[in-house]
């Protein structure tokens, strides 16, 4: 299997990718991005259980490393695969469309722009596979979530109740972007 490599950092080139310093807090350094690997499961899983009250299992991850359409990307400090891990973000490619099922920053990491960072390199491969538009859904309640959306322009287009159970609802926001 082939895997995609993108660092953050500098000028922009086909293997690099800037970092905007107005959009990440400063200090955020410099990072690799890669498709996760079986073997990046334990890290992702401490990740989800930390972020989550209704964390996905080690089997849903699995299974959507199976998935031909379903990616996950993961990022940590650029120096090699031995750096753990401190970010990831799931996505399908659906047609025209991708769309974000899962995003979660480690802890510690959190507030240095690590978010913005792994949204930024979604939307970039959306770009490069020419896609129409991205939709994702966010809880209701989480307002850096909702601003982070809203920063790359993602609009609410709609609700679906109880969407996480224990009656929080999931806003569903959407990114439509150019054809060029």
């Amino acid at each position: 299997m082939m895997q995609s490599r993108r660092t953050a950092r500098g000028a922009a080139s086909s293997r690099t990718m800037v970092a905007n310093p107005g959009a990440v807090h400063a200090g955020a350094g410099h990072w690799t991005f890669t498709e996760m690997r079986p073997q990046d499961l334990r890290q992702v899983l401490a990740i989800e259980r930390s972020s989550f009250a209704n964390p996905w299992s080690s089997a849903l991850f699995l299974q959507e490393l199976r998935i031909p359409f379903s990616r996950i990307l993961v990022v940590r400090p650029a120096g090699g695969a031995d750096e753990p891990i401190v970010g990831y973000l799931c996505r399908w490619f659906v047609a025209d469309e991708i769309h974000v099922l899962n995003v979660a920053v480690h802890l510690a990491h959190r507030g240095r722009g690590i978010g913005t960072l792994l949204v930024g390199e979604a939307l970039r491969e959306a770009k490069r596979r020419r896609a129409d538009a991205v939709t994702l859904e966010v809880r209701r309640s989480n307002e850096a979530g909702r601003r982070l959306y809203a920063s790359f322009g993602f609009h609410e287009v709609g609700v679906r109740r109880n969407y996480y159970g224990c009656g929080e609802d999931a806003l569903i926001m959407r990114l439509a972007l150019p054809r060029g």
